[in-house]
């Protein structure tokens, strides 16, 4: 009798990594005004009432505030259209995005 050898296989399945997550900040300015900002804030990041006037006064105090973190593609995108939001009514509103540590 022989003996055969097999080798033993092994089913691996492929690690799909999460995708990076991204802040989007807001930047205070001096000229838009606040009520446009809690506007923004409710319409492009969906934040109700309360959360868009925390965040409107926390970057109004501090110079910057996080408001979401997101996929990069989906921060990107809605930082875009906060961005240009502000720039539609002529006001220097400005969004940015940076990578979550």
């Amino acid at each position: 009798m022989s003996k055969i050898a097999t080798k033993r296989q092994v089913k691996t399945e492929p690690r799909v990594e999460r995708p990076r997550l991204h802040k989007v900040i807001l930047f205070n300015d001096d000229y838009t005004p606040r009520d446009f900002v809690v506007e923004v804030l409710k319409g492009v990041f969906r934040l109700n009432e309360t959360q868009a006037l925390n965040v409107m006064m926390t970057a109004h105090r501090k110079g910057v505030c996080v408001v979401v973190v997101l996929a990069q593609d989906i921060a990107e995108t809605k930082a875009a259209r906060g961005t240009e939001a502000g720039a539609a009514k002529g006001y220097p509103l400005r969004f940015g995005t940076e990578p979550e540590e």
